[in-house]
């Protein structure tokens, strides 16, 4: 007789975005996510469904910290790589959005992921910190770490993102 498979239930919630959608547009980058870090603004539904935080906003450095578990397993049973993609691609960009002005915005345009080893997935705290390489006009650079409250490091990666003005 086959022994059933246990499953499990995972809930969420997040706000409706539309709020931090038109404060974004209206409001300097680092005012923005540091509205985000104290409560006046939502942090964004990617965020919520991956479930990390913004947690630390400086002038072009950002400090993202989740608890990976068992859920972002991959087949093989080890964290899947989006969640290492997700939370440094975040970090990258919200450290080059910490520097723009009202009114400017970033897309990447590409990234280089290297992850070194394996997540934990005990509930101990990961950090995704991202710090700008290069404020440029047009293209900023960024890179960011992924490391555990020993600074233990897991993943890093470098990024372009190309800048808009409200112009653009």
């Amino acid at each position: 007789m086959t022994t059933p498979t246990p499953t499990f239930t995972r809930t969420f919630t997040w706000a409706d975005p539309a709020e931090s959608i038109r404060a974004g547009r209206e409001m300097a980058g680092i005012d923005f996510l540091r509205a985000m870090v104290n409560g006046d603004l939502a942090q964004c539904s990617y965020q919520a469904t991956m479930d990390y935080d913004l947690v630390e906003v400086a002038a072009g450095r950002v400090v993202f910290e989740g608890r990976p578990g068992d859920y972002l397993n991959n087949p093989l049973g080890t964290v899947h790589g989006g969640y290492y993609a997700g939370m440094l691609d975040s970090a990258m960009g919200c450290a080059i959005h910490s520097l723009l002005s009202a009114g400017q915005s970033y897309t990447t345009l590409e990234f280089k992921l290297n992850m070194v080893r394996p997540l934990p997935t005990d509930g101990s705290p990961i950090r995704a910190i991202g710090e700008v390489i290069h404020p440029g006009r047009k293209i900023a650079t960024s890179q960011a770490r992924l490391v555990d409250a020993n600074d233990k490091l897991y993943a890093h990666a470098t990024c372009s993102c190309m800048i808009f003005s409200g112009k653009d």
